[in-house]
């Protein structure tokens, strides 16, 4: 979790307690205060704001009326900022205008400044008059240590149930949250746990409390983390992930050492968390990136394969047929065709794996990503073969996909080398943005250029001037894949070669990548786990609900900065009636695995990221949102 994060999580904190608190660096500067300061005493904002001077904030009071007579203002506040500057134990009970009474207790910090609490004991006042009033005939120490020994059980039972409703609410939050967080002390004996080690870890122990993390989490499991509470124990915050393998589980824990006074390390804290999902969603990607290439390889060579087999099995046949043939000959002919065959059976499973490409598009640095493909091209491009680059205006990042733009360019310069012939030649690519809307780039070469014919045809598909050599598909791979962007191919001749102009989208990247705080709405816990880690992966805090009846309860708290909601639900609400409640309250994403014609999908008012989808298109989509 970020600094960010942990800072607004501290502050929600500090909101729940009933009392105001406000806490003044050795500056005189406001540095950590709660909303009930800001009520107790009808505080503009700017006053709450950390930075605040404390001269600042008395002279506002003291105007209004809340000191009483001050007598000559810049004297009595310079009169308060001096006694402040001892930084002295105080106590003191003041009436405000209003007539409130309210409790000043304020205490030094050892760093300087202090820390003060304000109670307001309007209530107990009053119930001190009334003791006064009904007791006249007790003596007046008697009716005074009354007076005190009811102040102090009120603020000692009061203090009682602030600390339980706290304690109560961190327990709350531990356990609502999908991961093992527990604390161990240098003995490796658990000091604190929430209920979630069994869930995450099956088969472990489920009081972890009081035992040592080899009895907990049985001892191979806990060799495997050793060498991570070594390196936490020695001071050095780390992440890793194994295999439990009673489960089969990928578990992901995080170790942060916990330092003591004297910055020495007396425990760790340890959040687990199950990445199963993630794991194989990984495995998952890196098989469709197979699966990708496998459709590159094949998309050139299929129909010329085809052809060749047909061929073949032709030839093949009218020698089986052939009435002189000798019985040997006639074997080979007829392993011939059965090796043809399962050939022609193979480039139909290869063809089965090439699905249709979906765009994926992400933040991308067009110069770094041109100058690396530049750079891979290089070896395959031969000694005489010179390629300049000359990039204007592209310096931020923009969005677009940038598999099939490399593939297009790859595809562009292997031509380029092939019109230039042996002999080689310059090849030069310009990119620059026109008008803010696109961005155009070119890829001339100083070969002979394009034929009449081959202006006329060169974007179809099987157009070739390479002969039997080629297979007529780049040009018109090159083109479905710009239209699929988005995007526009123009073709034409150029003093001395070729040009080949590619027109794409420009939509620059989104620069505010502030983490906020994401309301998660998924009923599926695998799903939920994924998109957790998906968010958290992009610096943002989560908090997690499975119904529109959870979602619309924790929705209500102020720091929430986005809602992320599956359309389909547990219970009788869905995505779409969540959307509609908080409707200009708090920006608000869908997710679904309906396709897109589904009715209940047409119904969404806001944007909708279908399923399955990488952490990069949903970056792409809350950046949209922010927009």
């Amino acid at each position: 979790m970020t600094e960010d994060a942990r800072a607004r999580l501290t502050q929600a904190g500090l909101n729940l307690i009933g009392q105001a608190l406000s806490i003044f660096d050795s500056d005189l500067r406001l540095a950590v205060s709660n909303r009930q300061y800001q009520l107790m005493f009808d505080l503009p904002p700017h006053l709450t704001e950390p930075g605040t001077g404390f001269a600042d904030t008395i002279r506002w009071l003291a105007e209004r009326g809340d000191y009483g007579a001050v007598g000559e203002i810049d004297a009595w506040v310079a009169a308060r900022v001096e006694q402040a500057r001892t930084f002295t134990p105080h106590y003191m009970e003041r009436q405000r205008a209003n007539g409130r009474t309210i409790a000043v207790e304020g205490a030094p910090l050892a760093e300087g400044g202090w820390i003060t609490v304000y109670t307001d004991i309007t209530e107990t006042k009053r119930q001190e008059a009334l003791l006064h009033a009904r007791s006249e005939e007790l003596s007046e120490q008697v009716l005074t240590h009354a007076a005190q020994l009811a102040a102090t059980n009120a603020a000692l039972e009061e203090a009682q149930r602030e600390l339980r409703r706290t304690a109560a609410r961190i327990r709350q939050v531990t356990e609502m949250m999908p991961a093992h967080i527990a604390h161990m002390g240098a003995d490796f004996v658990y000091t604190f746990s929430n209920r979630r080690v069994t869930s995450v870890m099956p088969g472990s122990r489920d009081d972890p409390v009081g035992h040592t993390a080899a009895e907990v989490l049985g001892e191979d499991t806990f060799r495997r983390i050793l060498p991570g509470f070594e390196r936490a124990f020695a001071g050095e915050a780390n992440v890793i992930e194994i295999t439990h393998e009673p489960s089969g589980r990928r578990i992901r824990i995080a170790l942060t050492p916990d330092r003591g006074a004297g910055n020495g390390v007396q425990g760790v804290y340890i959040l687990s968390t199950d990445v199963t999902a993630e794991s194989q969603a990984r495995a998952a990607l890196a098989q469709a990136s197979k699966r990708e290439l496998a459709a590159q390889i094949t998309s050139g060579m299929a129909h010329d394969f085809a052809n060749l087999l047909t061929i073949i099995l032709g030839l093949q046949g009218r020698l089986m047929r052939h009435e002189g043939l000798p019985p040997e000959g006639r074997d080979a002919v007829r392993a011939t065709l059965s090796a043809a065959r399962r050939g022609g059976t193979l480039l139909d499973r290869i063809a089965a794996i090439s699905g249709k490409r979906e765009l994926r598009p992400q933040a991308v640095n067009l110069p770094a990503l041109i100058a690396d493909l530049v750079t891979m091209a290089a070896p395959t491009l031969g000694a005489a073969v010179l390629v300049d680059l000359d990039i204007d205006g592209l310096q931020a990042p923009i969005v677009l996909d940038p598999g099939p733009l490399q593939d297009s360019l790859l595809n562009l310069l292997l031509n380029a080398r092939d019109a230039m012939g042996p002999r080689g030649g310059a090849i030069r690519i310009a990119a620059h943005p026109v008008r803010d809307t696109w961005v155009e780039i070119h890829v001339t070469d100083t070969g002979p250029g394009f034929s009449p014919e081959a202006l006329a045809h060169a974007l179809d598909p099987f157009f070739t001037t390479k002969g039997g050599q080629g297979s007529g598909l780049g040009l018109s791979m090159v083109y479905d894949q710009t239209k699929l962007a988005g995007g526009t191919v123009r073709i034409e001749n150029c003093e001395p070669g070729a040009c080949v102009t590619l027109r794409l989208p420009l939509r620059l990247a989104e620069t505010d990548a502030t983490p906020m705080l994401v309301l998660l709405v998924e009923d599926d816990p695998d799903i939920r786990l994924s998109v957790r880690e998906m968010l958290r992966g992009l610096g943002h805090s989560v908090l997690e609900a499975g119904s529109v009846d959870e979602a619309e309860a924790l929705a209500a708290l102020p720091e929430i900065g986005l809602v992320l909601s599956d359309i389909q639900l547990a219970g009788e609400g869905t995505g779409i009636d969540l959307a509609h409640h908080l409707s200009g309250r708090v920006p608000m994403l869908l997710m679904t695995s309906l396709p897109p014609g589904s009715r209940l999908r047409a119904a969404a008012p806001c944007p909708v990221l279908q399923k399955p989808f990488v952490a990069a298109e949903l970056a792409a989509l809350i950046a949209g949102v922010r927009r």
